[in-house]
């Protein structure tokens, strides 16, 4: 599940932020929207936070580490303006979605993945994968 498609379509935001460029979500409203899918399980949830998440949703939380070199030309690529180009290199730089995953859920389900180079991306999904069939075939009874 791409969490920004069902904010956009499930006008799930509360404004827009023009200094970002971006919609301004509504975290509550997102978290009542998805909690019916994710009480049945089996969701892959695809966003650049999870603070707001609760803790009951996931089994693992992986978080995608890039070079800041390589990461700033994919968001200049991308058209940020400077001050959210800047913003994003700083997350990445003091791992801030890395402190705030181990903040909101248990260090040992927390993974960090590289996210580098065209086969990291082919690696990470034979990783979780991987993950995948072992949670199943260890929960499954």
């Amino acid at each position: 599940m791409l969490l920004p498609n069902i904010l956009l379509t499930g006008q799930l935001y509360d404004g827009y932020d023009e200094e970002y460029d971006c919609p301004i979500l509504d975290e509550d409203r997102v978290v009542d929207e998805l909690e019916n899918q994710m009480s049945e399980g089996g969701v892959i949830v695809d966003y650049h936070g999870c603070d707001f998440f609760p803790e009951r949703w996931f089994h693992i939380v992986f978080v995608l580490k890039t070079d800041n070199s390589i990461l700033y030309k994919r968001l200049e690529n991308r058209g940020y303006n400077e001050k959210k180009l800047k913003d994003n290199i700083q997350c990445e730089i003091f791992q801030v979605l890395h402190e705030e995953a181990l903040a909101s859920y248990k260090e040992e389900i927390v993974h960090q993945l590289p996210s580098n180079k065209p086969e990291d991306l082919e690696d990470n999904i034979n990783q979780i994968l991987k993950w995948i069939e072992h949670w199943v075939k260890d929960h499954s009874s």
